[in-house]
């Protein structure tokens, strides 16, 4: 079995060059924009895979196959990380009928729609499933409606009914500069300074320089508690102190990958404290490949909801409506800069599926460049 890189201005023309190498059972792995190194060699970039037997049928022949441009050296060191999620790619496809993964790629309209989800950076198992369930006719509202079925959204702050007796409590965990604290302060001034709620926020962020006297200023601008805390055992001791309040808000350090092993029991507490909403901060920015990584690694805290940051600094928005379904996990807001607390607004699923196909363009002009 081999995998390869094909490079083709359409993917129906990359997997025609594939087959004529690997033969006709060649299956489409992966396709997405060329790179700007590669762009030269064609629009896509498809990867497939298949068997030798058209190779060695030629070399008996004496006939070589058809030619095709190599890519650029600089292809061989490509992240080992990329190499990883196209192996991973490999291994899915090979346990799915081939028959189905032809069946896109010689129907021109699912073809198009294909391609239109991985260049949103759809994940490529993700766009399969989606694909292979639409039925005909083959439409982008048929595509959206699909989609729409996965994607799930819960702006709701604290956990069980809205009944419930307070608090509130919700707590925010995510990776250095994924905005958290930020994302903490446009929710205490949009849910409990401007609804008139008795609001306390809890931190334990003392690993960033500054990062509790930056909480404590915006807390005193806003007129609520801030307590600055350093074991978990001092915070369900003020999460007692506080069960008088509305709305508890908790901000945890960003923590990089050497930091995490400290941290356990803080996990195991937001984990398992039933009345903690524990919210995902992620950046909708970051690479997926480290997308992926950093929902993984914070997985120990428990999150029960994905907030997604920095949405002025893409136009790609698959991976947020991607790692939602992969982590089985309901988006709750969208943040796009750093106004308070206007760059911040409850996740609904038209919102996001327009910003992943494009479909919508006065929804998409509210996050800056994403609307170009």
């Amino acid at each position: 079995m081999r995998l390869k890189s094909y490079f083709a201005d359409t993917i129906e023309e990359a997997i025609g060059q594939a087959r004529r190498e690997l033969g006709s059972d060649a299956m489409l792995v992966n396709s997405k924009r060329s790179g700007a190194e590669a762009r030269h060699l064609g629009a896509y970039e498809v990867v497939c895979a298949g068997g030798n037997e058209t190779r060695n049928q030629n070399a008996e022949l004496g006939r070589s196959p058809s030619p095709k441009p190599a890519p650029p050296m600089d292809r061989l060191s490509q992240d080992v990380t990329e190499l990883k999620q196209q192996m991973e790619n490999l291994a899915l496809t090979l346990a799915r009928s081939g028959g189905a993964m032809t069946g896109i790629a010689s129907d021109p309209e699912l073809s198009k729609l294909f391609a239109m989800l991985t260049d949103a950076d759809v994940y490529a198992d993700l766009a399969y499933e989606v694909i292979v369930r639409m039925t005909t006719p083959v439409t982008l509202e048929g595509l959206r409606t699909e989609l729409g079925k996965l994607l799930s959204v819960d702006s709701q702050l604290g956990c069980g009914p809205e009944t419930q007796p307070a608090p509130r409590v919700v707590a925010l965990v995510g990776p250095p500069g994924s905005g958290k604290t930020t994302t903490l302060v446009k929710l205490a001034l949009a849910y409990g300074f401007t609804s008139r709620k008795r609001s306390q926020i809890l931190t334990l962020d003392t690993y960033r320089i500054a990062a509790a006297d930056e909480l404590q200023s915006y807390a005193a601008i806003l007129g609520i508690g801030c307590e600055v805390l350093e074991t978990t055992q001092a915070l369900a001791q003020a999460l007692g102190e506080h069960r008088d309040k509305d709305l508890i808000l908790i901000d945890t350090p960003g923590l990089a990958s050497e930091e995490m092993e400290g941290f356990e029991e803080l996990g195991q507490f937001l984990a398992s404290y039933p009345s903690i909403d524990t919210h995902l901060v992620l950046g909708a920015s970051m690479r997926t490949s480290d997308l992926r990584r950093m929902a993984e690694r914070y997985e120990i805290f428990g999150p029960r909801k994905l907030i997604f940051t920095r949405l002025d600094e893409t136009e790609t928005f698959g991976p947020i409506l991607s790692q939602s379904v992969r982590m089985g996990k309901p988006v709750s807001f969208l943040s796009r800069g750093q106004r308070i607390p206007e760059d911040l607004e409850p996740a609904r699923r038209e919102t996001i599926l327009d910003l992943v196909l494009k479909t919508e363009p006065a929804a998409r002009s509210r996050f800056g460049t994403a609307a170009a």
